[in-house]
């Protein structure tokens, strides 16, 4: 009589020997585990908690409120910091976790830290001007710093749109300003190296005809500008990234973190988008000595403080060519850049910026104190 045969086996080696490789199926076991995740993820989504250093609001006005980060250090160091924000985009991403965040770092090393939020303006808010925000809104707040601290002067730190704004603002005030850090702040604008230069030139952008049809500039045409000028990136490479790595909890956590305010999005004022795009974009007035706010020219040469800009090398957004010509246009004689590896983004979150360049800004805040 024939022996029966054992069962076949259902290990990896054994089944459909010769046929199917041992390595497809830890591959499929792998993505079932990735797909379970990702199932999971969806039918109980995490909360993400973003803004990492405790602070308290010192002044409100309309939209905007004024944070002051509260000290760590047994003494605090002054002149006080005051972070002036694009107006685009939420300011969290300066305090976007702790371990990435520029605020978390300012205060650790003892710099009394404050920053502007300025909030989500509405339709009613659509002729709020560069002038007002400058004028009405970043001076009351330099003075509320300058009562709160008992100093004569701050130090001004300015990212992207703020940065540009930073320098008006010093131009315009200059003896309320002790030191000057740009991050990434556009503002030599004949360059057409970026793709946000070209699109706003005025032979296919009418920016008047835009903000007169919309009132505000809407947050979804902003978010949609900023990820068409990396479509691969953002709509492709991303997600195959974030599955790659989707079971690396600490990977999870900065991902979810990141999108929640690449996706966070808030319109711009009006009248403000409409002078930024037309007076900056599409005439460059800043650098040519043709600007004025208040009725009073705004021009780069009196502006003499200490000045450190900070570019980021691989910046798409705002090319170092929009940047770097600042240095040349003050009259400072204090004068530095430091041109960093890393993307906008990146200068304020990525991982060789908090153990690198946040450490040499503070240092070069100690020598300027």
């Amino acid at each position: 009589m024939m022996a029966m045969s054992e069962p076949a086996s259902t290990s990896n080696k054994n089944f459909f020997p010769g046929l199917f490789p041992e390595s497809m199926f830890k591959d499929a076991e792998s993505n079932l585990r990735k797909f379970g995740k990702i199932r999971d993820l969806f039918a109980n989504f995490p909360k993400v908690k973003v803004g990492a250093t405790p602070n308290e609001v010192v002044f409100k006005k309309n939209k905007m409120k004024l944070l002051h980060y509260l000290p760590t250090a047994k003494d605090v160091k002054k002149p006080p910091i005051l972070i002036v924000y694009a107006l685009v985009n939420r300011p969290y991403i300066l305090d976007l976790q702790s371990g990435r965040s520029v605020i978390q770092t300012l205060v650790g090393h003892g710099f009394d830290t404050y920053l502007i939020d300025w909030g989500v303006p509405s339709d009613f808010d659509r002729n709020i001007s560069l002038t007002d925000y400058l004028e009405k809104y970043v001076k009351r707040c330099v003075e509320t710093v300058k009562r709160e601290s008992g100093c004569d002067q701050v130090t001004m730190i300015g990212y992207c749109m703020g940065g540009t704004m930073g320098a008006m603002y010093t131009s315009l005030h200059q003896s309320d300003i002790k030191n000057l850090i740009l991050m990434a702040a556009p503002i030599e604008f004949s360059s057409r190296e970026g793709l946000l230069y070209l699109w706003s030139d005025k032979k296919v952008f009418d920016v008047d005809k835009f903000i007169d049809t919309f009132g505000n500039c809407p947050a979804d045409f902003l978010q949609w500008s900023f990820l068409l000028l990396k479509p691969v990136q953002n709509f492709f490479t991303k997600y195959i990234n974030f599955y790659e790595n989707v079971e690396d909890d600490r990977f999870l956590e900065n991902f979810l973190a990141m999108e929640a305010w690449v996706n966070d999005n808030i319109p711009v004022a009006g009248e403000a988008y409409r002078e930024f795009i037309k007076f900056l974009f599409q005439e460059n007035r800043l650098v040519k000595g043709e600007l004025r706010m208040a009725n009073r020219p705004v021009k780069l040469q009196d502006i003499y403080c200490p000045v450190l800009n900070l570019i980021a090398e691989k910046d798409f957004l705002v090319p170092p060519e929009s940047s770097a010509p600042f240095n040349n246009y003050v009259s400072s004689t204090d004068k530095e850049i430091i041109t960093f590896p890393s993307g906008h983004i990146g200068l304020s979150v990525g991982s060789g910026a908090m153990k690198v360049l946040w450490p040499k800004v503070c240092a070069w805040l100690d020598a300027h104190l």
